[in-house]
């Protein structure tokens, strides 16, 4: 048993525009996938209040809009969104160039504590 997994994004499991990077890696404590938006392409709008998850997005790649309660906000690549769970949210790529998001999410409840340091 090694202990860790390493895998490059092109090797990920796909299904269709997302890239399964929790199953893919077999992360057992959190989510974790990207999806690649082409122009004009967006994930379904939800929250995630049953699950009582946090959401954080970050966009890696492109520039997409991310829409937190009906508001649009530009979020060039390099941006980070964190969302509690009641917010409604979705992205959607208005552009003309390709956008990849990771979206990394956790039940509130999971116990995580942040190194002294971070």
């Amino acid at each position: 048993m090694a202990g860790f997994t390493i895998k490059h994004r092109d090797d990920l499991d796909r299904e269709g525009k997302w890239l399964l990077a929790r199953r893919s890696l077999e992360v057992g404590s959190f989510g974790m996938n990207l999806v690649e938006l082409a122009p004009g392409e967006s994930i379904p709008e939800h929250d995630e209040t049953d699950r009582d998850q946090e959401e954080v997005f970050y966009v890696v790649d492109g520039d997409a809009v991310i829409v937190i309660d009906g508001q649009d906000h530009a979020s060039p690549a390099g941006t980070f969104v964190r969302l509690d769970p009641h917010v409604r949210r979705t992205a959607r790529n208005d552009g003309d160039a390709a956008v990849t998001l990771m979206m990394v999410s956790a039940p509130r409840s999971s116990g995580y504590e942040p190194m002294s340091w971070a």
